[in-house]
């Protein structure tokens, strides 16, 4: 559903062939989408197949023809449907972290708590990174990112809690 919504979204702000599309994504969004190029190319065909998009050959200067991609009326419906209810919803979906966390008992202490600092460098890596990310002429990605970033902070601060938590009581407990 999101990557549909992002599709469509894309094409609502201008029509533009898959390279493109695959472009903007990779160049913009990459910090908040992990989309394939295959995905997207396969999703503009759906949403054409579908009627929510068409397309045309459309050239620029002596390149190949290439299919340009534009919302149609039926498209714009479901852009607005997705984006209702993608803003409106909450996502129960366990991640894999979590899984793992969840077991964490099966390792050493110390083992456990390299982990837990090896994620944590990683996240906070993440997090400078996201902080550096240049503001956009949309008000919508800058949140996006502002929302990652705060994510991640929560993450941070639950793993510093977690990593002293465990160093304490490796030091009561040392089994």
């Amino acid at each position: 559903m999101e990557r549909e919504l992002l599709i469509l979204g894309l094409l609502k702000a201008q029509s533009q062939h898959g390279y493109q599309i695959n472009e903007f994504i990779e160049k913009n969004l990459g910090r908040v989408s992990n989309m394939k190029k295959a995905t997207a190319y396969a999703i503009l065909k759906r949403l054409e197949n579908e009627g929510y998009a068409e397309s045309s050959p459309g050239q620029e200067g002596n390149r190949p023809t290439k299919h340009v991609y534009s919302i149609t009326e039926k498209g714009e419906m479901r852009f607005e449907k997705l984006l209702r209810e993608v803003l409106s919803s909450a996502d129960d979906t366990i991640p894999a972290e979590e899984i793992g966390i969840m077991f964490i008992d099966h390792l050493s202490a110390r083992d456990a708590l390299a982990c837990l600092e090896a994620r944590l460098k990683k996240i906070e890596r993440m997090i400078d990174e996201y902080r550096n990310v240049p503001k956009h002429n949309g008000l919508g990605v800058d949140l996006a990112i502002s929302r990652r970033i705060r994510m991640f902070e929560a993450n941070r601060d639950w793993l510093k809690e977690t990593i002293a938590f465990l160093k304490k009581q490796t030091e009561t407990d040392p089994n």
